[in-house]
Protein backbone atom coordinates (compact mmCIF):
# COMPACT_ATOMS: atom_id res chain seq x y z
CA UNK A 1 0.00 0.00 0.00
CA UNK A 2 1.25 3.83 -0.76
CA UNK A 3 0.32 6.48 1.80
CA UNK A 4 1.39 10.07 1.86
CA UNK A 5 2.97 10.56 4.96
CA UNK A 6 2.82 13.79 4.59
CA UNK A 7 -0.81 14.37 4.24
CA UNK A 8 -1.48 12.11 7.72
CA UNK A 9 0.77 14.58 8.88
CA UNK A 10 -0.54 17.27 10.86
CA UNK A 11 -1.88 21.04 8.97
CA UNK A 12 0.69 23.23 11.26
CA UNK A 13 3.36 20.76 11.19
CA UNK A 14 4.35 20.11 7.29
CA UNK A 15 6.46 23.55 7.30
CA UNK A 16 7.83 23.13 10.77
CA UNK A 17 11.36 23.51 11.20
CA UNK A 18 13.51 21.50 13.58
CA UNK A 19 15.24 23.45 16.71
CA UNK A 20 19.15 23.47 15.44
CA UNK A 21 21.01 22.30 18.59
CA UNK A 22 24.51 23.53 19.06
CA UNK A 23 25.56 19.32 18.49
CA UNK A 24 24.00 19.71 15.09
CA UNK A 25 25.15 22.71 13.94
CA UNK A 26 28.72 21.50 14.25
CA UNK A 27 29.91 17.47 14.48
CA UNK A 28 33.26 17.45 14.41
CA UNK A 29 35.82 16.59 17.02
CA UNK A 30 38.62 17.84 18.98
CA UNK A 31 37.06 21.29 18.73
CA UNK A 32 37.19 23.91 21.25
CA UNK A 33 33.51 24.29 22.36
CA UNK A 34 32.45 27.59 23.32
CA UNK A 35 28.88 27.40 21.54
CA UNK A 36 26.18 25.88 23.82
CA UNK A 37 27.27 27.22 27.18
CA UNK A 38 28.38 24.41 28.73
CA UNK A 39 30.38 24.45 31.89
CA UNK A 40 34.05 24.16 30.26
CA UNK A 41 35.55 23.51 33.52
CA UNK A 42 34.28 20.02 33.69
CA UNK A 43 31.17 18.39 35.86
CA UNK A 44 30.68 18.15 39.75
CA UNK A 45 30.68 14.75 39.65
CA UNK A 46 34.08 14.35 38.41
CA UNK A 47 33.32 12.43 35.69
CA UNK A 48 33.05 13.36 31.50
CA UNK A 49 29.35 14.80 31.97
CA UNK A 50 29.72 18.09 31.15
CA UNK A 51 28.69 18.23 27.51
CA UNK A 52 25.76 17.61 25.51
CA UNK A 53 25.01 14.43 24.42
CA UNK A 54 24.66 13.12 20.92
CA UNK A 55 21.07 13.92 19.91
CA UNK A 56 21.34 11.65 16.88
CA UNK A 57 22.48 8.71 18.84
CA UNK A 58 24.40 7.77 15.68
CA UNK A 59 26.91 5.20 17.80
CA UNK A 60 23.47 3.53 19.41
CA UNK A 61 21.70 3.22 15.98
CA UNK A 62 24.58 1.57 14.13
CA UNK A 63 25.25 -0.86 17.00
CA UNK A 64 21.59 -1.58 16.09
CA UNK A 65 22.36 -1.58 12.42
CA UNK A 66 24.78 -4.29 13.16
CA UNK A 67 22.08 -6.67 15.10
CA UNK A 68 18.96 -5.79 13.62
CA UNK A 69 20.13 -4.88 9.64
CA UNK A 70 18.02 -2.04 9.56
CA UNK A 71 19.69 1.17 8.69
CA UNK A 72 20.23 4.19 10.56
CA UNK A 73 17.88 6.25 8.55
CA UNK A 74 15.04 4.02 9.31
CA UNK A 75 15.53 4.11 13.92
CA UNK A 76 14.26 6.16 16.15
CA UNK A 77 15.92 6.22 19.62
CA UNK A 78 14.23 7.60 22.02
CA UNK A 79 13.69 8.15 26.28
CA UNK A 80 11.53 4.76 26.72
CA UNK A 81 9.14 3.55 24.15
CA UNK A 82 6.43 6.11 25.20
CA UNK A 83 8.46 8.64 24.29
CA UNK A 84 7.84 7.06 20.57
CA UNK A 85 4.09 6.91 21.33
CA UNK A 86 3.68 10.32 22.43
CA UNK A 87 5.75 11.83 19.50
CA UNK A 88 3.48 9.93 16.80
CA UNK A 89 0.15 11.41 19.16
CA UNK A 90 1.89 14.97 18.59
CA UNK A 91 2.95 14.48 15.11
CA UNK A 92 -0.28 12.68 13.17
CA UNK A 93 -3.11 13.88 15.37
CA UNK A 94 -5.22 16.56 15.61
CA UNK A 95 -6.24 17.59 19.38
CA UNK A 96 -10.31 17.38 19.31
CA UNK A 97 -10.85 15.99 15.86
CA UNK A 98 -8.93 12.79 15.20
CA UNK A 99 -8.94 9.36 16.20
CA UNK A 100 -6.96 6.06 17.13
CA UNK A 101 -8.00 2.29 17.52
CA UNK A 102 -6.91 0.52 20.02
CA UNK A 103 -7.76 -3.36 20.74
CA UNK A 104 -8.27 -3.75 24.61
CA UNK A 105 -7.05 -5.62 27.01
CA UNK A 106 -3.14 -4.01 25.78
CA UNK A 107 -0.84 -1.53 27.16
CA UNK A 108 -2.21 1.38 28.87
CA UNK A 109 0.08 4.52 27.66
CA UNK A 110 -1.53 4.12 23.92
CA UNK A 111 -4.72 5.20 26.07
CA UNK A 112 -2.91 7.51 28.39
CA UNK A 113 -1.18 9.22 25.53
CA UNK A 114 -4.47 9.45 23.97
CA UNK A 115 -5.98 11.48 26.72
CA UNK A 116 -2.89 13.74 27.25
CA UNK A 117 -3.20 14.99 23.66
CA UNK A 118 -6.93 14.99 23.50
CA UNK A 119 -7.38 12.30 20.88
CA UNK A 120 -10.56 10.49 20.59
CA UNK A 121 -9.92 6.34 21.39
CA UNK A 122 -12.09 3.97 19.95
CA UNK A 123 -11.83 0.38 21.34
CA UNK A 124 -12.41 -2.61 19.53
CA UNK A 125 -11.88 -5.44 21.96
CA UNK A 126 -9.99 -8.36 21.22
CA UNK A 127 -12.04 -11.62 20.90
CA UNK A 128 -11.75 -15.08 23.77
CA UNK A 129 -8.82 -15.97 22.83
CA UNK A 130 -7.28 -12.63 22.94
CA UNK A 131 -6.99 -12.07 19.32
CA UNK A 132 -7.82 -9.51 16.56
CA UNK A 133 -11.50 -8.84 15.95
CA UNK A 134 -10.08 -7.81 12.37
CA UNK A 135 -13.41 -6.78 10.76
CA UNK A 136 -14.36 -5.23 13.74
CA UNK A 137 -11.56 -2.95 13.20
CA UNK A 138 -11.75 -1.90 10.28
CA UNK A 139 -15.15 -0.79 10.14
CA UNK A 140 -14.31 1.39 13.40
CA UNK A 141 -12.02 3.05 10.48
CA UNK A 142 -13.28 6.66 9.49
CA UNK A 143 -11.70 9.50 7.75
CA UNK A 144 -10.59 10.89 10.90
CA UNK A 145 -8.77 7.94 12.19
CA UNK A 146 -4.79 8.03 12.02
CA UNK A 147 -3.49 5.49 13.55
CA UNK A 148 -4.17 1.68 14.85
CA UNK A 149 -1.97 0.00 17.89
CA UNK A 150 -1.39 -3.52 17.73
CA UNK A 151 0.59 -4.88 20.71
CA UNK A 152 2.43 -8.53 19.87
CA UNK A 153 3.15 -10.26 21.95
CA UNK A 154 0.35 -8.23 23.80
CA UNK A 155 0.65 -6.90 27.24
CA UNK A 156 -1.10 -7.67 29.36
CA UNK A 157 -2.06 -11.74 27.97
CA UNK A 158 1.28 -12.58 26.79
CA UNK A 159 -0.13 -13.79 23.24
CA UNK A 160 1.40 -13.41 19.77
CA UNK A 161 -1.31 -11.54 17.52
CA UNK A 162 -1.91 -13.83 14.31
CA UNK A 163 0.39 -12.37 11.75
CA UNK A 164 -2.49 -12.91 8.75
CA UNK A 165 -4.50 -10.39 10.82
CA UNK A 166 -1.83 -7.91 11.03
CA UNK A 167 -1.24 -8.28 7.53
CA UNK A 168 -4.93 -7.22 6.59
CA UNK A 169 -5.15 -4.59 8.56
CA UNK A 170 -1.81 -3.34 7.28
CA UNK A 171 -3.12 -3.34 4.01
CA UNK A 172 -6.45 -2.08 4.29
CA UNK A 173 -6.05 1.26 6.45
CA UNK A 174 -4.41 4.02 4.74
CA UNK A 175 -3.10 5.42 8.25
CA UNK A 176 -0.07 3.88 10.67
CA UNK A 177 0.20 0.92 12.14
CA UNK A 178 2.13 1.12 15.05
CA UNK A 179 2.81 -2.72 16.42
CA UNK A 180 4.74 -2.61 19.58
CA UNK A 181 7.03 -5.36 20.01
CA UNK A 182 8.48 -4.87 23.39
CA UNK A 183 8.43 -8.69 24.39
CA UNK A 184 9.19 -9.89 20.62
CA UNK A 185 12.90 -11.28 22.21
CA UNK A 186 10.92 -13.81 24.38
CA UNK A 187 8.46 -15.17 21.14
CA UNK A 188 9.74 -17.36 18.22
CA UNK A 189 8.71 -14.78 14.92
CA UNK A 190 10.67 -12.52 13.18
CA UNK A 191 10.37 -8.74 14.11
CA UNK A 192 7.61 -7.16 11.91
CA UNK A 193 10.57 -4.67 11.26
CA UNK A 194 11.67 -7.17 8.72
CA UNK A 195 8.95 -5.84 6.32
CA UNK A 196 8.95 -2.09 6.71
CA UNK A 197 9.58 -2.19 3.07
CA UNK A 198 6.41 -3.71 2.28
CA UNK A 199 4.11 -1.33 5.00
CA UNK A 200 5.28 2.21 4.34
CA UNK A 201 2.34 2.44 6.90
CA UNK A 202 4.45 0.46 9.54
CA UNK A 203 5.81 1.65 12.58
CA UNK A 204 7.24 -0.92 14.85
CA UNK A 205 8.16 -0.80 18.87
CA UNK A 206 10.44 -1.93 20.73
CA UNK A 207 12.49 -1.39 24.25
CA UNK A 208 15.58 -2.42 25.75
CA UNK A 209 13.60 -2.57 28.87
CA UNK A 210 12.88 -6.54 28.73
CA UNK A 211 14.91 -9.03 27.13
CA UNK A 212 18.77 -6.60 27.10
CA UNK A 213 17.65 -5.78 31.29
CA UNK A 214 18.48 -2.23 30.82
CA UNK A 215 15.13 -0.61 32.00
CA UNK A 216 16.63 1.61 34.17
CA UNK A 217 18.09 3.72 31.43
CA UNK A 218 14.59 4.12 29.54
CA UNK A 219 16.24 3.80 26.15
CA UNK A 220 13.02 2.61 23.37
CA UNK A 221 13.16 2.36 19.89
CA UNK A 222 10.95 3.07 16.67
CA UNK A 223 11.40 1.44 13.42
CA UNK A 224 10.24 3.02 10.30
CA UNK A 225 10.04 4.74 6.94
CA UNK A 226 12.12 7.64 6.67
CA UNK A 227 9.80 9.78 6.13
CA UNK A 228 8.54 8.84 9.64
CA UNK A 229 11.38 8.49 11.14
CA UNK A 230 12.77 12.20 9.90
CA UNK A 231 9.60 13.75 11.19
CA UNK A 232 9.88 12.12 14.42
CA UNK A 233 13.54 13.14 15.21
CA UNK A 234 12.13 16.81 14.00
CA UNK A 235 9.67 16.92 16.73
CA UNK A 236 11.46 15.50 19.46
CA UNK A 237 13.64 17.29 22.22
CA UNK A 238 17.23 18.18 20.80
CA UNK A 239 19.14 16.35 23.34
CA UNK A 240 15.95 13.05 24.41
CA UNK A 241 18.86 10.61 25.27
CA UNK A 242 21.48 10.97 27.77
CA UNK A 243 24.57 10.29 27.54
CA UNK A 244 24.39 7.94 30.57
CA UNK A 245 22.19 6.16 28.66
CA UNK A 246 23.85 5.97 25.56
CA UNK A 247 26.87 4.84 26.97
CA UNK A 248 24.92 1.87 28.65
CA UNK A 249 22.92 1.18 25.49
CA UNK A 250 26.06 1.08 23.37
CA UNK A 251 27.67 -1.13 26.63
CA UNK A 252 24.43 -3.49 26.17
CA UNK A 253 24.50 -4.08 22.32
CA UNK A 254 27.69 -4.73 22.18
CA UNK A 255 27.11 -7.63 24.17
CA UNK A 256 24.39 -9.04 22.73
CA UNK A 257 25.54 -12.37 23.85
CA UNK A 258 24.43 -12.10 27.24
CA UNK A 259 21.44 -10.75 26.29
CA UNK A 260 20.46 -14.33 24.15
CA UNK A 261 21.99 -16.48 27.44
CA UNK A 262 19.37 -14.19 29.78
CA UNK A 263 16.78 -14.76 27.12
CA UNK A 264 16.98 -18.10 27.13
CA UNK A 265 17.30 -18.73 31.08
CA UNK A 266 14.05 -16.80 31.06
CA UNK A 267 12.03 -19.02 28.65
CA UNK A 268 13.35 -21.77 30.89
CA UNK A 269 11.91 -20.38 34.13
CA UNK A 270 8.36 -19.25 32.31
CA UNK A 271 8.39 -23.44 31.25
CA UNK A 272 8.77 -24.50 35.20
CA UNK A 273 6.58 -21.77 36.47
CA UNK A 274 3.64 -22.60 33.90
CA UNK A 275 3.85 -26.07 35.08
CA UNK A 276 4.18 -25.72 38.88
CA UNK A 277 1.20 -23.35 38.31
CA UNK A 278 -0.90 -26.24 36.64
CA UNK A 279 -0.48 -27.89 40.10
CA UNK A 280 -2.34 -24.88 41.97
CA UNK A 281 -6.25 -25.93 42.23
CA UNK A 282 -6.95 -21.97 42.77
CA UNK A 283 -5.16 -21.64 38.87
CA UNK A 284 -7.92 -21.79 36.85
CA UNK A 285 -6.58 -20.66 33.67
CA UNK A 286 -3.00 -20.06 32.07
CA UNK A 287 -3.04 -17.81 29.28
CA UNK A 288 -0.62 -19.31 26.63
CA UNK A 289 2.52 -16.66 26.52
CA UNK A 290 5.53 -15.74 24.65
CA UNK A 291 6.43 -13.28 26.72
CA UNK A 292 8.81 -13.06 30.21
CA UNK A 293 5.48 -13.21 32.10
CA UNK A 294 2.48 -15.12 32.49
CA UNK A 295 -1.13 -14.29 33.37
CA UNK A 296 -3.63 -16.33 35.24
CA UNK A 297 -6.48 -16.70 36.36
CA UNK A 298 -7.65 -17.21 39.86
CA UNK A 299 -10.27 -17.83 41.82
CA UNK A 300 -9.72 -14.58 44.27
CA UNK A 301 -7.02 -12.18 42.90
CA UNK A 302 -7.14 -9.54 45.42
CA UNK A 303 -6.99 -12.12 48.37
CA UNK A 304 -3.75 -13.98 46.64
CA UNK A 305 -2.15 -10.54 45.36
CA UNK A 306 -2.33 -9.20 49.09
CA UNK A 307 -1.20 -12.20 50.33
CA UNK A 308 1.50 -12.45 48.07
CA UNK A 309 2.60 -9.03 48.74
CA UNK A 310 2.35 -9.17 52.39
CA UNK A 311 4.91 -11.40 51.79
CA UNK A 312 7.34 -9.32 49.48
CA UNK A 313 6.05 -10.65 46.62
CA UNK A 314 4.96 -8.19 43.86
CA UNK A 315 2.76 -9.20 41.07
CA UNK A 316 0.00 -7.15 39.09
CA UNK A 317 -3.62 -7.49 39.94
CA UNK A 318 -5.23 -7.52 36.40
CA UNK A 319 -8.73 -7.94 37.96
CA UNK A 320 -9.96 -4.63 36.28
CA UNK A 321 -8.54 -4.97 32.64
CA UNK A 322 -11.22 -5.76 30.44
CA UNK A 323 -11.28 -9.07 29.75
CA UNK A 324 -9.00 -10.38 32.49
CA UNK A 325 -11.17 -10.69 35.20
CA UNK A 326 -9.78 -12.74 38.21
CA UNK A 327 -6.12 -11.90 36.36
CA UNK A 328 -2.93 -11.97 37.90
CA UNK A 329 0.24 -11.15 35.72
CA UNK A 330 3.16 -12.72 36.89
CA UNK A 331 6.86 -11.89 35.10
CA UNK A 332 8.95 -14.58 35.32
CA UNK A 333 12.08 -13.87 37.64
CA UNK A 334 15.32 -15.94 38.49
CA UNK A 335 15.07 -19.18 39.96
CA UNK A 336 15.29 -18.18 43.22
CA UNK A 337 12.94 -15.73 43.38
CA UNK A 338 10.73 -18.44 41.26
CA UNK A 339 11.41 -20.28 44.36
CA UNK A 340 9.70 -18.03 46.78
CA UNK A 341 6.60 -17.40 44.36
CA UNK A 342 6.22 -21.06 43.87
CA UNK A 343 6.80 -21.86 47.46
CA UNK A 344 4.12 -18.90 49.01
CA UNK A 345 1.51 -20.16 46.36
CA UNK A 346 1.72 -23.68 47.67
CA UNK A 347 0.96 -22.48 50.68
CA UNK A 348 -1.55 -20.40 49.78
CA UNK A 349 -5.39 -21.69 50.97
Amino acid sequence: MKIDVRQLLRPHLRSFKAYSSARTEYTGHNAIFLDANENSFGSASGEDLNRYPDPLQKQVKHALYRIKGIPPENIFVGNGSDEAIDLLYRAFCEPGQDNVIICPPTYGMYQTSAELNNIQLKEVLLNVNFQLKVDEVLNAIDSHTKMIFLCSPNNPTGNLLYEEDITKISENFEGLVVIDEAYIDFSPVASWSKKLSQYPNMVVLQTLSKAWGMAAIRVGLAFASEEIIRILTAIKPPYNVSKLAQEAALKALNNEKEKLVMVEEIKEQRKRVINALKGFSYVKEIIPTDTNFVLIRVENPNDLYRYLTNHNVVVRNRDTTPMCKGGIRITIGTKAENDELLGLMQKYI
